[in-house]
């Protein structure tokens, strides 16, 4: 066993202190570290599949919070609707009767009606307060002012244009 280990020993002694590598083999080492880096960043298929849901998620909550805030913007116009139609028919009743001032009423109870009306509109006006985006309510107060303009060009249209 003496005898082996000598004869290992000889030969370790006779082989080089350095051995240089045939090829450079820095590439080898680069390639290695940049296959490395990769692999590392690239998903497995459950990641992937992960990934792929949480993406599809996150859209969906995107058009979400998107269709909120529509909805919500939208619903805040339309507690201005009432404001803005009531003050467009003002305008428009205005400007009717300061059209209609020289001709005289075809009736006499024809401000008691008009009168009437208001009533109607306040009425629904006061159930907006309570319910500012009911479009039934706001269909029956665009109604109401119809009525009214109707009404007062009716009034004072002579009998011989009335068909």
């Amino acid at each position: 066993m003496a005898e082996k280990k000598s004869d290992l020993n000889s030969a370790l002694q006779a082989l080089p202190k350095e051995r240089i590598p045939a090829r450079d083999l820095w590439l080898g080492v680069e390639y290695a570290i940049a296959a490395e880096g990769s692999a590392k960043h690239k998903p497995t298929k459950r990641q992937s599949v992960w990934y792929e849901s949480f993406g599809i998620a996150a859209s969906f909550f995107i058009v979400i919070i998107v269709g909120y805030f529509s909805f919500h913007g939208s619903l805040q116009n339309d507690e201005f609707i009432a404001e803005e139609m009531s003050m467009q028919f003002e305008r428009q009743k205005q400007t009717l009767l300061m059209s209609l001032e020289d001709s005289d009423a075809t009736t006499s109870n024809w401000q008691q009606q008009l009168s009437e009306l208001d009533d109607a509109a306040k009425a629904i006006k006061q159930a907006l307060e309570n319910d500012p985006n009911n479009r039934a309510l706001l269909a029956m107060l665009r109604s109401v002012y119809e009525q009214q303009l109707k009404l007062i060009e009716r009034v004072h249209t002579p009998s011989w244009q009335q068909i």
